[in-house]
């Protein structure tokens, strides 16, 4: 089997912790100059911005040198830029580091910061502010929790051991457990365990349960009720399918406070909008670290507003 070859670092220096953007010319095409290329893949809408690139020097080689408005297309050719980024609306509560070695960091992620760049939300996600905050330019996640999902984090500080870290993942040899807030049904018998198909299609906001073999499997507990109507559960998933346990909870009839998805999807909230988030916390997170053998088993310090303080979480903060 032919071993693929590493593309060449970036020589562009990150910015806000987010790493420039690398593009590899296609293999086959018609294009004659790199510009021409950069034009068509990125679309008429965003032309004059490309052109504005190349007049600044802002399009780079391997060797950190400016590519010409005119230089030939060559199949196979790596280039680099920073995009030029939105004003973010600062997510204004602490990102808390929970565990660091030189492997790994283990961050508490507040409610609406999410892991990694994507979208619009590209600065004030937990993997920018760690790097920006720890100095650590190479940290990578080894694995995602929802912008809307408060709770623990595992990223890695060595590229070439990152692997090792998203296959405990894969091969489900971590253990994590959630907890979340939502209402109490006493028709519901638990400890229950949920299995399912769960798909979610390509642009589409929620994912749905369709007939088929089961590929989300979570056991839902209840730690406790009380007599406002609400109830603590405890969320164990064996899978990691997108937004399975808030599917769970509402096919169970008990939709997790606070979720904008699920069972309905309810209007956008404005920037800035952080009032009533969702009520569902990564509590704890073990695992045998591959690397150095350590067995880890951290706690989130988090609490969910909903449970402490009701009045407090449904007007805002």
């Amino acid at each position: 089997m032919r071993r693929r070859t590493p593309p060449p670092p970036s020589p562009l220096p990150q910015r806000d912790g987010v790493d420039a953007v690398r593009v590899r010319l296609p293999g086959t095409g018609r294009w004659a100059t790199v510009r021409e290329h950069l034009r068509e893949r990125f679309g008429a809408a965003r032309a004059g911005l490309v052109e504005e690139m190349f007049a600044a020097g802002r399009i780079v080689g391997a060797d950190g040198r400016a590519v010409a408005p005119d230089a030939a297309y060559v199949p196979g050719l790596f280039v680099w830029f920073h995009r030029e980024l939105p004003a973010e609306e600062p997510v204004p509560f602490p990102l808390e580091v929970v565990y660091r070695d030189d492997h790994v960091v283990v961050a508490d992620k507040p409610h609406f910061l999410a892991t990694t760049p994507r979208g619009g939300h590209v600065t004030e996600t937990a993997l920018a502010r760690l790097r920006r905050e720890l100095d650590l330019p190479a940290l990578g996640a080894a694995h995602r929790l929802d912008r809307l999902t408060a709770g623990l984090v595992l990223f890695t500080v060595r590229p070439e051991e990152r692997g090792a870290y998203q296959t405990l993942f894969r091969d489900r040899r971590v253990r994590k457990v959630y907890e979340a807030v939502a209402p109490y049904d006493p028709a519901l018998a638990l400890p229950v365990t949920v299995r399912s198909r769960i798909v979610k299609e390509r642009g589409t906001l929620t994912a749905r349960e369709v007939p088929g073999e089961p590929n989300a499997v979570s056991r839902v507990e209840l730690v406790e009720h009380r007599p406002d109507g609400l109830a603590r559960y405890r969320l164990t998933p064996r899978t990691g399918q997108t937004h399975q346990l808030r599917v769970h909870m509402t096919a169970l009839g008990v939709p997790i406070l606070g979720d904008p998805l699920y069972p309905e999807v309810a209007a956008p909230s404005p920037a800035g909008d952080f009032r009533r988030p969702l009520q569902l916390l990564a509590r704890k997170l073990e695992f045998t670290d591959p690397v150095t053998g350590t067995a880890h088993r951290l706690r989130s310090g988090r609490t969910l507003g909903a449970w402490s303080s009701y009045d407090d979480w449904d007007g805002g903060q």
